[in-house]
């Protein structure tokens, strides 16, 4: 039986501090580390109230975001949600999605399919997407 095990915050990589949003921001993505082969799986965690500064979206991928602690709000489209631990949030490809962590700041993982065999060529970003104005 093959398997790989990998603790998400101490053996995966944080990409945050590479783009400059560390501390508010943690941001482990895990589908190499893990050697899946049909999804991908990532960590993320924002700060008490931090929106992430950017939206994305995916051409062909679909993401699950099942929220393991705390609260915020997704800007999905033009729809704001609040979501709270434990909520699941499937967003289906070629739908903009933000985050923005709540009072207590929020930690969620995040499930893509199909993996992508580039998945920078499969996302798109856009900084400022949720803006207040």
């Amino acid at each position: 039986m093959a398997y790989t095990k990998k603790n998400l915050k101490e053996d995966v990589q944080d990409s945050a501090p590479g783009f400059g949003f560390s501390p508010d921001m943690e941001a482990r993505f895990a589908s190499k580390d893990l050697e899946l082969e049909q999804s991908g799986v990532g960590y993320e965690r924002w700060s008490p109230n931090f929106r992430v500064p950017f939206g994305h979206t995916h051409k062909g991928q679909e993401e699950v975001y099942v929220v393991v602690s705390g609260s915020g709000r997704v800007k999905i489209d033009d729809e704001i949600v609040d979501f709270k631990q434990w909520d699941a949030i499937r967003v289906p490809a070629g739908v903009w999605r933000c985050f923005e962590g709540g009072p207590d700041g929020a930690e969620v993982i995040a499930f893509g399919a199909p993996k992508m065999d580039d998945p920078r060529a499969d996302s798109e970003m856009q900084p400022g997407w949720w803006s207040d104005s």
